[in-house]
């Protein structure tokens, strides 16, 4: 566009010098605002052009090859923070750009655990979920604290849920033997095992083993990945456990696995004989005896896969024959009569109702919960996964790992 073709005529104009400037500034103002509005018509246009959304090219920049996401913030209420509209997942299905499994992040967890629970999510978002936007749901048995909330809120990259656990399922039922069950803590007392006097971790051993997937809030999800309070993620997460878990019809996934203290459990196994002697149908074919027991299934050997780590698909638990175990368990009253725990629970159930090819084991996934730490396997994966553990901390083959005999059964 020429400026002086437009100048011309205003100089034939009789016009004095103050109305000709202004009529100048004018003129030249549209003629600014038309160039600018072609030229960033021009450059929008090329970012489609090229694949990127003009809100991406405005978003901060990250070494992650995954564009970041959008934030969607779910609206609760102090009563029950249990209500999450299907459309906030779908939008960050949208704003990432790929598929995404039907699962949720969960976290068990007390308000006096905020700074060891900030600390495994923070691990968490950074090696995984910052990628992907993951939804997160927060259970507690009491209401969780604004400060919990808050500060929680801050740290996800993905929706967010906080919810209470119902008493029934959490609070030690009123038919147990109250005298036989606090005789049985005082022994365990007196022999210096863990846990040995406390009612609150036999209810979450109870909780994590046989309700956690009933809970309202979780209805809506098909696969979890636990995480617990104060444990460490030690290397990059760039690809979804979760579809890789779909996509190879596995059930229960694990990274740690070790022998449990037999006197916490010492009539699990004779309990567990009783169930399939009633029920044999629930045996799968190719299943993993030969992981939990040395003679065909006479005795336990200990073994299991240690439940602080899962990614696991609750439609299992939710089944028939998984349902009907619990209740068969708990109606023996070994959780409080003893001191059982959701990782035999869970590791006998996985081995013997589910083929073994159903079960992965994420080698490449580096987690620690002290004291143990597992590693990926080869230089390689270190390097590629960008590592912070090294091959030699790793837990697999020491003393008390159950790793070599979960190998010997494939």
């Amino acid at each position: 566009m020429d400026i002086a073709a437009f100048i011309a005529p205003l100089r034939q104009l009789r016009l004095n010098k103050i109305t000709r400037i202004i009529l100048l500034l004018v003129l030249s103002s549209t003629v600014l605002f038309s160039v600018l509005t072609i030229a960033y018509t021009r450059s929008r246009d090329s970012s489609y052009m090229f694949g990127i959304p003009s809100a991406l090219l405005r978003s901060n920049t990250s070494n992650s090859s995954f564009p970041p996401l959008e934030r969607v913030r779910i609206p609760t209420t102090p009563e029950s923070n249990t209500t999450t509209p299907s459309e906030v997942h779908e939008d960050v299905l949208l704003n990432n750009g790929t598929h995404r499994a039907n699962a949720t992040l969960l976290m068990l967890a007390r308000n006096t655990e905020l700074d060891a629970a900030l600390q495994s999510v923070r691990e968490l978002e950074e090696k995984f979920n910052h990628q992907f936007g993951y939804p997160w749901v927060f259970l507690n048995n009491v209401p969780f604290s604004k400060a919990f909330k808050e500060k929680m809120t801050e740290v996800v990259s993905g929706p967010v849920e906080f919810a209470m656990i119902p008493p029934h399922h959490w609070y030690q039922p009123d038919w147990i033997d109250e005298e036989k069950a606090t005789q049985s803590r005082n022994t365990m007392v007196e022999e210096n095992i863990i846990y040995g006097a406390s009612v609150s971790y036999r209810n979450m051993c109870r909780f994590n083993s046989g309700f956690f997937y009933h809970h309202p809030v979780l209805q809506k999800y098909k696969w979890y990945w636990r995480v617990e309070p104060d444990v460490h993620f030690h290397c990059i997460v760039d690809e979804d456990p979760f579809l890789k878990m779909e996509e190879n019809n596995k059930v229960y996934g694990f990274t740690i696995t070790l022998i449990e203290f037999e006197k916490t459990i010492a009539s699990l196994w004779k309990t567990v004989k009783d169930f399939i002697a009633e029920n044999p149908h629930y045996v799968a074919p190719n299943n993993s005896m030969g992981f939990l027991s040395e003679d065909g299934g006479e005795t336990y050997n200990l073994c299991h896969f240690w439940s602080n780590f899962e990614i696991a698909d609750m439609d299992f638990w939710r089944s028939e024959a998984y349902s009907h175990f619990f209740d068969y368990l708990d109606a023996q009253g070994g959780f409080y009569y003893e001191r059982w725990g959701d990782a035999p629970v869970h590791s006998i159930a996985a081995g013997l109702f589910l083929p073994k090819d159903r079960i992965q084991f994420f080698d490449e996934i580096g987690y620690e919960h002290h004291p143990f730490t597992h590693c990926p396997h080869g230089a390689g994966i270190i390097r590629k996964k960008h590592c912070s553990c090294r091959g030699w901390r790793s837990f697999d083959y020491q003393g008390y790992s159950c790793m070599r005999k979960w190998e010997r059964i494939f």
